[in-house]
């Protein structure tokens, strides 16, 4: 019995022992505390650019001098924004141009439209008659009109009116003269000659005014109608004299200058007000730029071009500029939708321009 009493207390000091090692045993501690890291990685996310893609729809193709230009444009005007502009450009009219491009514009869609100045002229009609017949000699002449507040003030209504911000009017592309059989110099050897036109009545009162017989035809059947007789030349650029092998069939080039082929860049104003300060500053600048290689290659074009014509027999003749522009007045009166007296404003600025150049 004695025995068994000594074996149970020592059982129980065994145990009594145990536990209380237990309690001395530490137990790992529970933190919140946030472990120490690299001040980079705790910083918040810069928010992401926000990208806004604009469409840009030209009647050019890619081999033309405004097309390329224009390539040059929107790949300056993406690298210059840092991925806040997308310009997405569309020649050889795959998208809207003329009136359906120039609705895009005033319904506000993200749009910039590089198109003739007459469509313009759908929503301001003046701005036809600035771009008439026999107003300008030379590039500069009509640079110079489209900065007097004559014009000013059509891109201010039709800006406020319509809601078409005029970017430029000044991506030229060549003036018209005539090819003939026989040289012009004054309105008077125009009379009798049949002349080929496109459908328009800007065109077909010009040719009129001039003394000549305006025939409308496709510009691809002129090549054989002069051959044939049905037509006695063409008007066109120096470029289309060239590329379409006229030089052929008629040899003489006189510089009449009667009509100019010029192109705005236009934009809806909202769109243009969703954009920040730098970016339309962006826009402004290399639109700009653009305007100004264009124009140059344009100049180097048409000179190479004329030495080239030249080499094919070709003739170049001026002509009296001021005979043609008095026989083109009647032209400024034929347009009911113009503002009375537009001419005689047109005239003075023109007067101004021409003595401080």
């Amino acid at each position: 019995m004695k025995k068994f009493l000594s074996i149970l207390m020592a059982l129980v000091l065994i145990l009594s022992l145990a536990g209380c090692g237990a309690k001395e045993t530490p137990v790992a501690e529970t933190t919140t505390e946030t472990p120490a890291t690299d001040e980079a990685t705790t910083e918040t996310p810069a928010t992401p650019v926000e990208k806004k893609v604009i469409t840009v729809s030209t009647k050019f193709v890619d081999n033309e001098q405004t097309a390329i230009s224009l390539v040059k444009v929107v790949d300056a005007i993406n690298e210059r924004s840092g991925g806040s502009l997308e310009l997405q450009l569309f020649t050889n009219g795959v998208l809207p141009i003329g009136k359906d491009g120039m609705e895009q514009i005033v319904q506000g869609s993200d749009w910039i439209m590089v198109e003739g100045v007459n469509f313009l002229g759908d929503y301001v009609p003046d701005y036809n008659a600035v771009t008439g017949p026999f107003l300008y000699k030379n590039f500069d002449e009509y640079f110079a009109m489209m900065e007097t507040p004559l014009v000013q003030a059509m891109n201010q209504k039709i800006e406020d009116e319509y809601g078409i911000k005029v970017l430029s009017l000044d991506w030229v592309f060549g003036f018209r003269s005539m090819m003939t059989k026989t040289p012009i110099s004054k309105p008077e050897d125009m009379k009798g000659l049949n002349i080929r036109v496109p459908t328009s009545q800007l065109y077909t009162y010009t040719i009129e005014a001039m003394g000549g017989n305006p025939v409308a035809m496709p510009y691809p059947d002129t090549y054989a109608a002069i051959q044939q007789g049905v037509i006695d030349g063409v008007e066109g650029s120096i470029m289309t004299y060239y590329g379409t092998q006229q030089y052929e069939n008629v040899k003489e080039y006189s510089i009449t200058n009667h009509l100019l082929g010029v192109s705005a860049v236009s934009i809806s104003t909202k769109l243009w007000d969703k954009l920040t300060e730098e970016e339309q500053t962006i826009l402004v600048e290399e639109f700009e730029k653009g305007m100004q290689d264009n124009l140059d290659e344009t100049i180097k074009a048409e000179g190479e071009m004329a030495e080239l014509l030249k080499a094919e027999g070709v003739t170049f003749h001026d002509v009296d500029s001021e005979a043609f522009l008095a026989a083109a007045a009647p032209v400024f009166t034929k347009f009911d939708n113009w503002t009375p007296g537009i001419y005689d404003a047109i005239l003075v600025e023109l007067e101004k321009i021409k003595a401080n150049q």
